[in-house]
């Protein structure tokens, strides 16, 4: 009796349309991210080596790299400390006008970056409402452009630390309140490491937002060479100058550090992630 061998059963997938739904999702990310980014690079090979190393190299663009890049960490971490403050307060706390607040924290999303960097600078001005009171310059100083940082990417961290504040378990905090550990022990043992994955994601997003800000910083940094004059800033000139190439070489330089610095953040992330299942 001849038996015949039994083909093996190609495994279906349980999610109906994957392969169409994967093809338009690589086409949408190809034609919206890759394309655009790829002529970044295509436009930097029209220059010749020595020209693209002295144009990055360049004593005003290298300034302006240390100031967009420690800017934008400096309010990436003022944002994780007080975005995760803010959205400890919306989701524990009752008080009156919670939803006006709640609401406010997305104004930064719907304002016009223009507007906010006029508001920010007739604030901080030598002469304005706030900047009068202070003996130090707040506007058109590095600090201005912390603060005016700091406010577009808020929404980032709170917003990502929010929704897993609110599905928190509650019984987790009374068991451990209940073995002796006090709140604050409670915070840094319990809470804590749920919230580090969201805090690390929103902290990605400020960052990477601050990185790229052009609108909201150039009224309030006063845009002095070596001194208040951002990355943005200079890319925008040599466009200006019809220096595409130059402007092109620069954005290259800004797009390769700050993936190499998000896939950093994404690892530590992941890692973190890794422990706290593992544990």
């Amino acid at each position: 009796m001849n038996i015949l061998p039994v083909r093996k059963r190609k495994r279906r997938n349980i999610i109906p349309g994957f392969g169409l739904s994967l093809g338009y999702t690589m086409l949408y990310v190809s034609i919206l991210v890759l394309l655009p980014l790829s002529m970044v690079f295509i436009n930097t090979t029209t220059m010749n080596w020595s020209e693209f190393i002295e144009t990055i190299t360049d004593e005003r663009v290298v300034a302006s790299y240390k100031l967009s890049f420690g800017t934008a960490l400096a309010a990436g971490i003022l944002n994780v400390i007080f975005g995760t403050i803010i959205a400890w307060v919306l989701v524990r706390y009752p008080f009156p006008g919670k939803r006006i607040v709640d609401g406010l924290v997305d104004l930064p999303f719907a304002l016009p970056t223009a507007v906010a960097g006029i508001a920010l600078t007739t604030l901080y001005a030598p002469q304005g409402w706030v900047g009068q009171f202070f003996d130090f310059k707040i506007a058109f100083t590095p600090l201005g452009i912390i603060i005016a940082l700091t406010f577009i990417g808020l929404p980032f961290v709170v917003r990502t630390v929010q929704p897993v504040l609110q599905n928190f378990n509650g019984e987790v905090e009374e068991a451990s309140a209940s073995l002796g550990a006090n709140r604050l022990q409670t915070f840094i043992k319990v809470i804590l490491p749920e919230l580090i994955p969201a805090i690390l994601t929103g902290f990605s997003l400020a960052f990477a937002r601050a990185l790229g800000e052009y609108g909201s910083v150039v009224f309030i940094a006063g845009n002095m060479p070596m001194k208040t004059e951002i990355t943005p800033l200079i890319i925008m000139t040599k466009l200006e100058q019809y220096d595409y190439a130059g402007a092109t070489a620069i954005a290259t330089v800004m797009l390769v550090v700050s993936f190499l610095l998000l896939f950093i953040i994404n690892m530590i992330q992941w890692v973190t992630n890794r422990k706290f299942l593992h544990s």
